[in-house]
This record gives structure tokens, C-alpha cells and sequence, in this order.
């Protein structure tokens, strides 16, 4: 395994009076591929939110150590800045900011410099290219009426983009049909290739994988991961479901 880029050491995570993740732990390489799967209500979502320092889930005790900097009381903002993302099941419409004003501002509080706007929107029509994105969708309002497809594929975009040293991927390929998933995976696929940056991808569906190489994969059943293996878990899952885990 190569040197840690995050770990998240016996981590008690809930809502409120409710603890949703009991004495988790993980640990990822700089740039390896993980999956995390699980049924429903695991808390697959809870664990990517937390790494991220969303603030509706509080950390009991334990802590998340990203590039050997302990970030567990960061806020999101902060956590962003070093290197780190996460793409949403349900990407938010931002109304009055255009795609393009976002990602912009993003790179340039995340490296503090200044874009030039020329090099800047080659760059984006490149990217956008690369997903099959329609180029009118960089000036629209940020989510605002775009279908599913076309939010993930922003969602990808900006990964593409912003080149973090660690994204989580939650829920990507969820409710996609079999062409954006395919679009959606070559942007992960290009996301390795060029940046070789680590993954993180909670997925119910493994069709997003087909085209990754998977280092390893996490079983998390009721806040706990229950077991750990190579990609040949995922086609055991696939084939007998989670049903011997859960017991």
C-alpha cells in the first residue's frame, strides 16, 4: 500500500442524539481507487459527509487525518482548499452563479491565484468536451433545470477542473441511464489518468467501476465496515448480494 493520503481512525459520527457511525475506521493511498457499498440507511453518505466536514454530522469522538494533517474540526471551505471532493447524490441548483463563475472562483480560492479568463475558458471547453457537455451549460445557473445527467456530468466537470488530491464520489452513477453513465465514467477514467489523484466512491450500482481499477473494497453495515477485500467483492456482491455481511 502506498503512503496514507487519508485515515479515519475510530470515528463516531451522528445527528444530533442519534450515532450513525460506531468506531469506523479506514485508510486509503494516495492515489488508490475504494469502494464503499453497503443496503440502504449503512451510512455510506454519513461517512463521505463527514470526511468532508459538513457540519449536520457531528464527530463524538475519533478523527479523519487527511495528508497527515488531522482535519476532523475543519469546516468544508478549509477542507476543500487541501486538496479534497466530493460529488453529491443530489447535486443543488445555485441560482444566480453560472457554472463557469463557480468553478472559476473555486480554482482560485483553492489555489489563491489569479485565472486568466482566456486560458481559463480554453481550458473548460477542453474539459467540457470531454463529457460530451453542451458548452452553453458554463454560462446557465448552476444546476438550475438541468437534468440529472447533465448535474452529474457538472459534478464531474468540476472534479476534471479543480484536480483534487482526494474525491469522494457518492451516489454518482445514481438514476443515470446507461449513456451518461458511460460519460460520467470516462470523466473519473481521465480524472486517474491525468491527475492520479485518490477515489472514494460510494456506490450502490457497480456499473461505474467497469472501466476503473479498484484497489479495494469496504463493506459498512450499520456504521461499521463488516468486511474488506480486492474488486472480486464487488462481483460477489453483485452476484449473492449483502446478505451473508449483514449476518
Amino acid at each position: 500500500m502506498s503512503d496514507p493520503i487519508l485515515e479515519v481512525k475510530d470515528l463516531h459520527t451522528g445527528v444530533e442524539e442519534k450515532e450513525i457511525l460506531h468506531g469506523l475506521n479506514l485508510t486509503v493511498g494516495a492515489g488508490e481507487t475504494h469502494v464503499i457499498m453497503g443496503p440502504n440507511g449503512a451510512g455510506k453518505s454519513t461517512l463521505g459527509s463527514t470526511i468532508m466536514g459538513d457540519p449536520r454530522y457531528k464527530v463524538s469522538s475519533g478523527s479523519v487525518i487527511f495528508k497527515g494533517e488531522d482535519i476532523t474540526n475543519l469546516s468544508t471551505d478549509k477542507i476543500a482548499k487541501k486538496g479534497m471532493f466530493i460529488s453529491f447524490q443530489n447535486p443543488i441548483e445555485v441560482p444566480g452563479i453560472s457554472l463557469s463563475n463557480f468553478i472559476r472562483t473555486a480554482i482560485e480560492n483553492k489555489t489563491g491565484e489569479h485565472l486568466r479568463v482566456w486560458d481559463f475558458q480554453k481550458t473548460l471547453k477542453a474539459t467540457m468536451q470531454v463529457l460530451n457537455m453542451d458548452p452553453s451549460y458554463a454560462e446557465r445557473d448552476l444546476n438550475v433545470g438541468f437534468s440529472g445527467g447533465e448535474k452529474k456530468k457538472a459534478e464531474i466537470l468540476q472534479l476534471l477542473m479543480l484536480k483534487p488530491d482526494l474525491a469522494i464520489l457518492d451516489e454518482t452513477d445514481s438514476g443515470l441511464d446507461v449513456d451518461a453513465v458511460r460519460t460520467v465514467s470516462k470523466g473519473i477514467e481521465e480524472y486517474k489518468k491525468q491527475i492520479g489523484g485518490a477515489l472514494l466512491i460510494i456506490t450502490h450500482s457497480t456499473r461505474i467501476l467497469e472501466s476503473l481499477k479498484v484497489d479495494k473494497t469496504h463493506v459498512l453495515v450499520e456504521g461499521r465496515i463488516v468486511a474488506d477485500g480486492d474488486a472480486s467483492m464487488v462481483d460477489d456482491i453483485n452476484e449473492n448480494g449483502f446478505e451473508k455481511y449483514i449476518k
